[in-house]
């Protein structure tokens, strides 16, 4: 696995090279079946004879993935394609087709039947699978499947079954009739053992043993890490998908709050993955997901007078109102977007909710709030 690696990586510069002779001699680019040709006829020379050790559609897609990188940044999606380099390039390559799972074992061609650690069963036709070493030395198979969802709008939601999620640091996840969700800092808690591997790293030799052993074992806390926080991420959001019907969260500038003094804080609760988590698994499970504009004061709104609080800071983590209602400030936040995701939502089936051009926004008894009332 590690030569078919290598062949992909050899086939991507290779090819790159080509590319770049061919428009600095013609000023035009190479056409991916005249690559594809010369590709073949280098495995019928003596000193690339090698490249018949590797699967030819695994580098025949090392060509199509060259192209494609070519067309994103033409279109201005990407930039320009570069050179692999053989000590940073992770060792990856992928195949489109014959690669089977079958009793825990994954068939590659030129290599034969591999013993697994299957996460989940595999039921659907097999479309390409994606090979990838990670720096702790373990392969990894990523299999890429194709089923069909149902062509039918999504039924409408029950207001009693949406809820409104709070993002933050201290408290991971604030959701509307459920106890916050505590941040588990993954990192912070593993700085100290990370901190004390690189500390040995950085005092061995270069390119001795020791010197690998020792990158292997940071590579393996940072695994760990990884592995933590994908687990708590993957249960959080299957629990929230299967037990409700709509989900409404905040449109996060995530860009930006990375570049605060929070940076390391923001890297490690890994908002963007739970997002992205939350948005396939509502498709999947055939869910209403509502994101609320990032200029919702969701956190200032008094739900009981709709008063704006522009005095609140991020100390205040209780405020009262003109009105005499207090807020606790996560605990309110996730309400109100509660009750903008409904107020959205009820706008995209108005058929069903107004009446005659009445308030979209549905009564606070509906879902479960009583407005208006002082609470602690």
């Amino acid at each position: 696995m590690n030569r078919l690696a290598g062949a992909r990586r050899w086939v991507w510069n290779w090819a790159l090279a080509r590319w770049k002779e061919t428009f600095e001699t013609t000023g035009k680019s190479i056409s991916l079946k005249q690559l594809s040709t010369e590709l073949t006829a280098l495995k019928q020379m003596p000193e690339t004879a090698w490249l018949k050790e590797a699967d030819s559609q695994s580098l025949q897609q090392v060509l199509k993935d060259l192209h494609r990188a070519f067309s994103n940044f033409f279109a201005k999606r990407a930039r320009y394609p570069r050179f692999k380099s053989r000590k940073r390039d992770p060792l990856r390559f992928r195949i489109p087709q014959r690669v089977k799972i079958d009793d825990e074992k994954v068939y590659v061609p030129k290599v034969g039947q591999v013993r697994i650690r299957q996460s989940q069963p595999v039921e659907e036709e097999t479309k390409s699978a994606t090979f990838r070493r990670s720096a702790d030395g373990k392969w990894y198979v990523t299999l890429t499947v194709e089923f069909e969802m149902p062509d039918v709008p999504l039924p409408s939601p029950d207001p009693l079954s949406v809820v409104g999620i709070d993002l933050g640091l201290k408290t991971f996840a604030t959701i509307t009739g459920q106890e916050p969700i505590p941040c588990p800092k993954f990192f912070r808690k593993g700085q100290r053992k990370l901190r004390k591997a690189q500390r040995v790293l950085s005092r061995r030799k270069p390119a001795s043993r020791r010197k690998a052993k020792a990158k292997r074992t940071v590579a393996r806390i940072h695994q760990r890490i990884t592995n933590q926080r994908g687990d708590f991420l993957h249960k959080l959001t299957t629990e929230i998908v299967s037990h409700n019907d709509g989900i409404c969260i905040e449109d996060l500038s995530l860009k930006g709050l990375v570049r605060t003094k929070l940076a390391k804080s923001f890297t490690d609760a890994s908002m963007g993955e739970f997002r992205r988590q939350l948005a396939y698994k509502s498709v999947w499970n055939r869910k209403h997901l509502v994101v609320i504009d990032r200029f919702f004061p969701s956190t200032r709104l008094c739900r009981g007078c709709g008063a704006i609080n522009a005095t609140l800071t991020l100390s205040d983590r209780h405020w009262v109102c003109g009105c005499g209602m207090v807020h606790d400030r996560d605990g309110s936040a996730a309400i109100n977007i509660r009750d903008e995701g409904l107020r959205i939502l009820a706008e995209g089936h108005s058929d069903k909710r107004n009446a005659r051009g009445a308030g979209v926004r549905p009564p606070m008894e509906a879902v479960g709030v009583e407005p208006r009332i002082p609470w602690l």
